[in-house]
């Protein structure tokens, strides 16, 4: 975790001789939309929903952005803004696609569904990925925690943009971006032979 001064790096029972860099960091637990610290600090937030702000004309563009400006401007405590890939899973709608195929009988409508699959095909080769926005904090106290989540919401939801707790899966895949540097990592299993 970075904070105001570099990488937090654990001095607890964890072994500074590991070779998993995921002993390397002060994390006790996932759990309730947070990450537990060893210090028993908690790391949460929100998960902010993107929205093309650029298809709006230019006074509601300028709205947004002073909204997002005096939004900033009322946290009072350190947060970190962090940008996070998810790879897409497209894997049911491209089910759903050749169902649609196989059960169609006019031709214009099977071209037409082939060319989607043909696309989702691509996506699925070209390891596709949805860009996720989070602004996370930590905090110890619970009570402090849910005051300043509730605010994040409601002030983000005054500029336009729709927010929620950070769930468990949402903070793994930042570690995971953290730890990989971005990078999708899929292992197979190892057969004995």
């Amino acid at each position: 975790m970075y904070g105001k001064v570099g990488v937090i790096v654990s001095k607890t029972k964890k072994s500074s001789t590991s070779k998993y860099a995921e002993d390397w960091l002060p994390i006790k637990s996932i759990s309730n939309g947070m990450i537990t610290l060893d210090n028993d600090e908690k790391v949460t937030g929100v998960k902010i929903v993107p929205r093309n702000i650029f298809i709006l004309s230019i006074e509601q563009q300028d709205n947004v952005m002073i909204s997002l400006k005096n939004f900033y401007n009322t946290i009072d405590y350190e947060f970190w803004i962090i940008c996070a890939d998810r790879p897409v899973d497209i894997s049911i709608y491209l089910s759903q696609l050749q169902l649609l195929y196989n059960n169609t009988q006019s031709q214009m409508t099977r071209k037409l569904v082939l060319e989607d699959i043909n696309k989702a095909n691509m996506f699925m080769n070209n390891n596709v990925v949805d860009t996720e926005y989070y602004l996370l904090f930590k905090e110890k106290n619970m009570e402090t925690i849910q005051n300043r989540l509730r605010l994040l919401i409601n002030n983000l939801g005054i500029c336009g943009l729709n927010a929620m707790q950070t769930s468990n899966d949402d903070l793994r895949i930042i570690i995971e971006n953290f730890l990989n540097g971005g990078m999708n990592t899929e292992f197979g299993v190892v057969m004995p032979q």
